[in-house]
């Protein structure tokens, strides 16, 4: 049964950081591409990062470039989301998930993703 579990979520004043980390269990981790969404309250669930299997390969949004650092650690099978200088515009649940590919073009496009977490809920306040 796989499962995949974020943690790391909370509240903090713009221009702090945190750190998400999510974990991953039956399913060969190092087979799957990596990433992150977020869903803001009335928004659409938004691509935010994802990481090649290898983690040679990152994309990320936008709006969280040189923000925000992606990575993974093949040996816990944890895929970690490093968010600095955070806005009030970053608040949203967080979720991880495993996709078979990442590219540029597609990386954001949800139903590519066969498994997903609950979610870790970020809020930054002004």
């Amino acid at each position: 049964q796989v499962q995949v579990a974020e943690s790391g979520g909370g509240s903090v004043q713009a221009g702090e950081s945190l750190r998400l980390s999510c974990t991953a269990s039956g399913l060969p981790f190092d087979d799957y591409a990596m990433g992150w969404f977020r869903q803001a309250p009335g928004k659409e669930r938004e691509g935010v990062s994802c990481i090649s299997w290898s983690g040679e390969t990152t994309y990320y949004v936008d709006s969280v470039k040189g923000r925000f650092t992606i990575s993974r650690d093949s040996a816990k099978n944890t895929l970690y989301l490093q968010m600095d200088s955070l806005k009030p515009e970053d608040t949203a649940m967080y979720y991880c998930a495993a996709v078979t590919t990442c590219y540029s073009g597609g990386y954001s496009q949800s139903p590519r993703y066969n498994y997903w977490g609950q979610g870790t809920q970020v809020t930054v306040s002004s």
